[in-house]
């Protein structure tokens, strides 16, 4: 058996027989061709914001995240800040447009939709995988017909040059990028001049010293996994096409009935750990919009792609597993946090019985973006609950509904 297929499939979500078709022909092609082993983990990830944000946002990361700044990157029309863990772990790119006039591609995605339109440059842009050879991964990947961005295109795009970016997804709106970096060698990015601004750094120093006051640095841990909202109709070939851009492999899928919803897992072939190459979910409706007044059920995965367009919906932080002052970690960090003024949407759910507790936090005024807080207890092998997942959809969906009520009263 190919090796991608040998992983045990989880969930109770049916899907078409033309996905499970093309799932094993797709990944037995690309094990047979070699770029399983060619593409390798994250390495980073691509966020854009508004004129005047990335300050705010970044320290807000810091605080919410164990990210450090690191450098900024200055170019013709964009700052690019760097922000990093370690190099076991993927790098952030915060991208701040200097011109709220600017535009292009990424802000075009946005344009179309309600509530996405109200903040044309922000959004979250993709992942950067590191490859073994990226010129034989981009010439085996452009013979199975995926579309690359031309460096005249990446120049204006103003984007590292040293990466290989496939065009926007038709799915996701999401990018995928490939640069080759032996592994033992440090993130370097080519793009602009290096500098270390002095007010990102005392954003970055401030949200750190915030951190260790509150008890909560050290519990803090990486990226767990990203989530991304597509259509309904676009769930099997989103799942797929990722798979075909990446070395990724189908974990499975849990039906969420009474949210209308199914939450889709794909992991590293790689990394068993997620901490060294987060998981990437795709959630989507069951049923599309225009038979929600037939079936009665909610709909708050479609909902929010209505709104802001087919794009990442969270990005969850792990939290290390044990207890601080008599409660779990994650509810120390929620609590914490809670004290300093950060939204949540709902109180912790779940519980060390279950394996796992959960939560999200409001979403970013700056990225759109929502941070979840995961902690799994003891062994728990589970990537979580579905009582769980039904509560945190309900509750980001009750928080998108407003903020579609808000954009429409003020178009």
């Amino acid at each position: 058996m190919s090796k991608s297929l040998e992983f045990p499939r989880y969930g109770d979500k049916q899907n078409s027989s033309f996905f499970e078709d093309f799932l094993g022909r797709l990944l037995e092609e690309r094990d047979r061709v070699g770029l399983t082993g060619a593409i390798r983990q994250i390495d980073a990830l691509m966020i854009t914001v508004e004129p005047g944000n990335s300050l705010a946002y970044i320290g807000e990361l810091c605080l919410m995240t164990p990210y450090h700044y690191l450098v900024t990157l200055e170019s013709e029309t964009h700052f690019t800040h760097i922000l990093r863990i370690d190099m076991s772990a993927p790098d952030i790119l915060v991208r701040e447009v200097k011109d709220p006039n600017t535009r292009g591609i990424f802000r075009s995605l946005n344009e179309v939709y309600p509530i996405g339109a109200t903040k044309p440059n922000s959004r979250y842009m993709g992942e950067v995988f590191r490859v073994e050879n990226q010129h034989e991964t981009v010439a085996l990947q452009k013979s199975r017909d995926v579309r690359f961005f031309n460096q005249e295109q990446i120049r204006r795009l103003e984007l590292p040059g040293n990466m290989a970016i496939v065009k926007p997804s038709p799915y996701t709106h999401n990018i995928v990028g490939y640069w080759e970096r032996p592994e033992s060698h440090i993130r370097v990015y080519s793009l602009g001049i290096s500098s270390i601004r002095d007010d990102i750094n005392r954003a970055y120093q401030e949200a750190k010293n915030a951190q260790e006051k509150l008890g909560i640095e050290t519990l803090l841990l990486p990226i767990d996994h990203l989530a991304t909202r597509v259509y309904s109709q676009n769930r099997e070939a989103a799942i797929l096409e990722y798979l075909t851009l990446t070395s990724y492999y189908y974990w499975g899928s849990y039906d969420i009935a009474d949210q209308n919803s199914s939450t889709n897992v794909t992991k590293s072939v790689h990394h068993d750990n997620e901490l060294e190459s987060p998981a990437k979910v795709f959630t989507a409706a069951n049923h599309p919009y225009f038979v929600n007044h037939l079936l009665k059920l909610p709909s708050p995965t479609e909902q929010f792609v209505r709104n802001f367009g087919p794009r990442l919906h969270h990005i969850a932080v792990a939290v290390r597993d044990g207890e601080t002052a008599g409660l779990a970690n994650i509810d120390h960090v929620v609590d914490s946090l809670r004290n300093c003024g950060q939204d949540f949407l709902l109180d912790v759910i779940g519980s060390k019985e279950e394996g796992l507790k959960q939560i999200f936090s409001s979403a970013s005024e700056y990225s759109s973006l929502i941070v979840e807080y995961v902690q799994r207890f003891g062994d728990f092998q589970g990537f979580f609950t579905k009582q769980n997942v039904a509560n945190l959809t309900h509750a980001a969906g009750v928080e998108e509904s407003l903020q579609a009520l808000e954009a429409e009263a003020s178009s």
